[in-house]
């Protein structure tokens, strides 16, 4: 794993982030094909992730992660503490509703990235991103206003994936700030490998079972670690250096298109044409939030490519 160039990405970031976003349509599934808590899950997958990571990082960011000044490990040790709240928020909400429902809920973290943007990273977003937020946000509410649940269990399973979309925004708004600076191998070595501990901690604390799960449970979490943790989030972290957090966040509202596909395969939940119609928003959104950044880069992104 190559340390990030200064001056320009070896590849249009433009790749990394649609990969990124396919590999994390598959989390929800891995979460749900677990038979496990939620927050046994959770530590799973940044767990394994962290222990498959951390040889490449002492091999090739080890300087680097010595030469970090004590703000860089706080700042990343906070973006992790919001990454461990998001996974055992998201997660815990898909035992309450269903796949579609919560990805388009925990997914609507550019509203909440719009808001807190220019407290935290003071990223400056174009009026194309901002259009393309909006439609983002409304694309993903006609996606799960047909499963919109009733009844206290069900409308508290929405209240978590909201509150993990909260954690998402501040987990990508602090990824934005580091990512300036820091490579991608040392950036996510420290902030997935907080999140370990906090939520191998948790699950310690509340005596929750560690092993005794069955070969499917076994397999899903190294699904989660490989695909959606180590290949879907490091690709965007990684594109984080180039893009702003407005266009991360609306990019990854293409999940909730990828999950409610699976989701209708897998477990037959229902895909209707208004989670087309809102699919298709999504899209149209992350096309003009990608013009806006072309925009605000003189028509091309980092590297000479367009987007």
């Amino acid at each position: 794993m190559e340390k990030d160039r200064p001056d320009g990405p070896p590849f249009n970031p433009a790749v990394a982030l649609v990969s990124g976003v396919l590999a994390v349509s598959t989390g929800a599934i891995f979460a749900r094909l677990a038979e496990a808590p939620a927050f046994v899950i959770a530590a799973y997958r940044v767990g394994l992730a962290s222990l498959i990571l951390a040889p490449f990082a002492w091999w090739q960011a080890r300087g680097e992660l010595l030469r970090l000044t004590a703000r860089d490990y706080g700042l990343a040790a906070l973006a992790g503490l919001f990454l461990a709240l998001h996974f055992g928020t998201w997660i815990s909400s898909l035992q309450y509703t269903s796949v579609a429902n919560s990805v388009m809920l925990v997914n609507t973290n550019p509203l909440w990235v719009g808001l807190l943007t220019p407290f935290i990273s003071k990223d400056r977003m174009s009026p194309l991103t901002k259009i393309g937020i909006t439609l983002s946000v409304i694309g993903g509410v006609i996606i799960g206003a047909g499963d919109f649940a009733t009844g206290a269990a069900s409308l508290f399973g929405d209240f978590l994936a909201l509150a993990g979309s909260l954690c998402a925004a501040c987990y990508l708004l602090l990824g934005r700030t580091l990512r300036r600076k820091l490579s991608l191998l040392a950036y996510i070595m420290i902030c997935y490998g907080s999140a370990a501990v906090i939520l191998c901690a948790t699950v310690l604390a509340l005596r929750l079972p560690i092993t005794g799960f069955s070969g499917r449970t076994y397999a899903a979490f190294a699904g989660m670690a490989l695909i959606s943790q180590i290949i879907g989030h490091s690709s965007y972290n990684w594109a984080l250096r180039w893009f702003s957090t407005g266009l991360i966040a609306v990019s990854l509202l293409g999940e909730p298109i990828g999950a409610t596909i699976l989701a209708y395969l897998l477990f037959d939940e229902g895909l209707t044409w208004a989670k087309a119609a809102g699919g298709l928003l999504i899209l149209s959104a992350i096309y003009l939030a990608g013009r806006g950044e072309e925009q605000g880069r003189g028509g091309k992104v980092p590297g000479g490519r367009g987007v």
